[in-house]
């Protein structure tokens, strides 16, 4: 069976709940949809699964503030996890400033030294964090899979909009067909990418 690991990005306050400055709605309607993933992977026996958490990040006077408002800056309140999804002392961490989990990390180390060969993405936002870090992922020849109940942005249109994009080079599926497919000793990957261009 494969290795994956479940990226959760950016569930922080700052961008999940109503005092978030740059809150994405639908991020308090997929937590308990996370909160179930959680659970699943945690109490699993085989170690072929990891939750890593990706954390925005900023230095106090970082570029991306030039075209979006002050968020998510290091060491503050708007920079931890929501308590409902807060990481477990044995979860990787990983520490972004850019949009992408894999700019100027170490995530592809990490995943690299864990033998991860495909990564599932959730999280906020849907069209852009969410989408740049599977693009790199991509780049990065890994296997994608997007997990679209476990993704949400600012709008419903903006995260329809994301998914369609991710269509072309993730498999999108939702969590429960995610987990019944590792039930059923299926790769849940089998079948992801643009079924229009892919050669078979």
């Amino acid at each position: 069976m494969p290795r994956h690991a479940i990226l959760v990005i950016d569930m922080l306050n700052d961008f999940v709940g109503e005092k978030a400055p740059l809150r994405c709605p639908g991020g308090e309607e997929i937590t308990p949809n996370l909160q179930k993933l959680f659970e699943w992977v945690r109490t699993r026996k085989d170690d072929d699964i990891h939750l890593v958490h990706i954390q925005e990040a900023h230095r106090k006077n970082d570029a991306d503030f030039r075209v979006r408002p002050v968020h998510a800056v290091k060491g503050t309140w708007g920079s931890d996890f929501i308590p409902e999804l807060y990481p477990q002392e044995d979860e990787y961490i990983v520490q972004k400033r850019r949009h992408s989990g894999f700019a100027h990390t170490d995530l592809d180390l990490y995943l690299r030294e864990e033998n991860m060969d495909t990564v599932v993405v959730t999280g906020v936002w849907t069209n852009v964090c969410v989408r740049s870090t599977a693009s790199d992922a991509l780049y990065n020849a890994y296997k994608v899979i997007t997990l679209s109940d476990g993704c949400a942005s600012k709008t419903k249109e903006m995260h329809e909009h994301g998914l369609v994009d991710l269509s072309i080079f993730t498999k999108v599926m939702t969590i429960d067909e995610y987990i019944q497919a590792w039930e059923n000793g299926e790769d849940p990957w089998i079948g992801g990418g643009d079924k229009e261009n892919k050669v078979e």
